[in-house]
């Protein structure tokens, strides 16, 4: 019998931040973190303070309990008859507590192209097409491998010059969306200047108004 996933929400969009920025997207929202609640009131303490996304239940666009083969409906009915195999960046919350490998093998079987975002805390299945590990201060990384390492900065503790050597391809700093932003751009700017090995990833999607 097909496991369900609580999804918070599944939109078509572009992607707006990393190596991937610029592409189309199907984003699959997984409900959940283990990093933090999402109620506001436990934000102060939370081990991430500072995520700008609600990933709470199943109440957003599309949201629901899926199974895996309903989820490639889904999907596919939102790429609809585009050209190319549909992509689908999966994030959350921390998608990791729910997505399996039988999910991904059946994403796989239909055609469908993979990407993750995840804080790392926990080891991704095999063969995802694209992972992307944005550590957070105070955890422990277990998926230290994979095609993209993406720090939000400034964090404290956390030195992205500690991360060099990790089995990576790409490394990005991307400003902390607070307050401080335009700080946090300016410093992210000189840092990738300093250290021309990161690149500077930039929210984009919240500049053009997308989701």
């Amino acid at each position: 019998m097909s496991r369900n996933y609580k999804i918070k929400e599944i939109f078509y969009t572009i992607q707006g931040e990393g190596a991937q920025t610029g592409r189309p997207a199907v984003f699959v929202r997984f409900s959940g973190c283990n990093l933090w609640s999402g109620r506001e009131e436990d934000r102060a303490t939370a081990i991430c303070k500072f995520c700008d996304t609600d990933f709470r239940g199943t109440d957003g666009v599309r949201g629901g309990t899926y199974t895996a083969p309903d989820l490639v409906d889904r999907i596919q009915s939102l790429w609809s008859d585009r050209p190319g195999k549909p992509f689908i960046v999966i994030t959350g919350g921390e998608p990791l507590l729910q997505l399996d490998q039988d999910l991904v093998d059946t994403l796989h079987v239909a055609g469908i192209e993979i990407a993750i975002e995840t804080n790392g805390t926990i080891a991704a299945p095999d063969d995802i097409d694209w992972i992307c590990v944005s550590p957070k201060a105070g955890t422990e990384i277990i998926q230290r491998s994979g095609h993209e390492l993406k720090i939000v900065y400034p964090q404290q503790d956390i030195d992205p010059l500690e991360f060099i050597g990790w089995d990576f391809l790409v490394f990005s700093i991307q400003p902390m969306y607070n307050e401080h932003l335009e700080e946090n751009i300016r410093a992210a700017v000189e840092f990738c200047m300093q250290h021309p090995q990161w690149r500077l990833s930039l929210q984009t999607h919240k500049l053009l108004g997308l989701p």
